[in-house]
């Protein structure tokens, strides 16, 4: 499929071969899509470059892209309690998103809110170079697909939470990175739906088990 002007793909962007630092610093010019036109700035990764385990968002929010750092907003804080449950910490994984600017429209009669937006199929394209050099430089045992955006850039294809969440899968033969396993499960976000209602405990719980299935998956590979 041809790209279009506005969106060539980060190729011309990624330097080959480089390790996590060196990517981190030419994300900062990154013109592949026009995402980064109207963000404050480019949001790279968290987390150490040698980490068994990677997780990979949708895509920065409002906070992430005003501070710079992936998972630091209310969706970061979910997760970080799930990470605490299954006996990890966020310090010990690395976070990334599948596409690195903040989609989002703004609001103006509410005082200029920037209001999310979910990531084109072809946002995800442009920015997929970025995931994969980055994986490649980590090299994972284990990636976790957080939600259906990120699991269709791991993966290499559409991909329905709720039909693969909590297995590990085989590495796939396409996608961000063919050679780690793969388990998909939900993003923190879809849990801050429902706060103080019913549900709540059921999807944390289930949120924690599939963080606990890629962590064990992780430490037998």
């Amino acid at each position: 499929m041809p790209r279009s002007p506005d969106r060539p793909g980060a190729e011309r962007w990624v330097p080959e071969g480089a390790d996590i630092d060196a990517l981190a610093q030419a994300a900062h010019a990154c013109r592949g899509c026009e995402l980064w036109h109207d963000a404050t700035q480019v949001v790279f990764s968290a987390g150490p470059p040698d980490a068994e385990l990677a997780l990979v968002g949708e895509q920065p929010g409002d906070r992430e892209d005003r501070e710079g750092e992936p998972f630091v907003g209310p969706a970061g804080r979910v997760l970080d309690d799930a990470l605490e449950a299954a006996r990890l910490t966020a310090g010990s994984v690395y976070l990334t998103n599948a596409v690195k600017h903040f989609r989002h429209v703004e609001l103006p009669e509410r005082g200029k809110r920037r209001l999310h937006k979910t990531p084109a199929v072809a946002h995800v394209r442009a920015c997929l170079p970025w995931l994969e050099a980055e994986l490649a430089a980590v090299r994972p045992r284990v990636v976790v697909a957080l939600g259906s955006t990120a699991a269709r850039a791991v993966l290499g294809a559409p991909a329905r939470v709720g039909e693969l969440r909590g297995r590990v899968l085989d590495a796939p033969e396409r996608g961000a990175f063919p050679g780690a396993p793969v388990v998909v499960t939900t993003h923190p976000s879809a849990l801050l739906r429902l706060r103080d209602r019913s549900g709540w405990d059921d999807a944390f719980d289930a949120l924690v088990a599939d963080l606990g299935t890629a962590a064990r998956a992780a430490r037998a590979a």
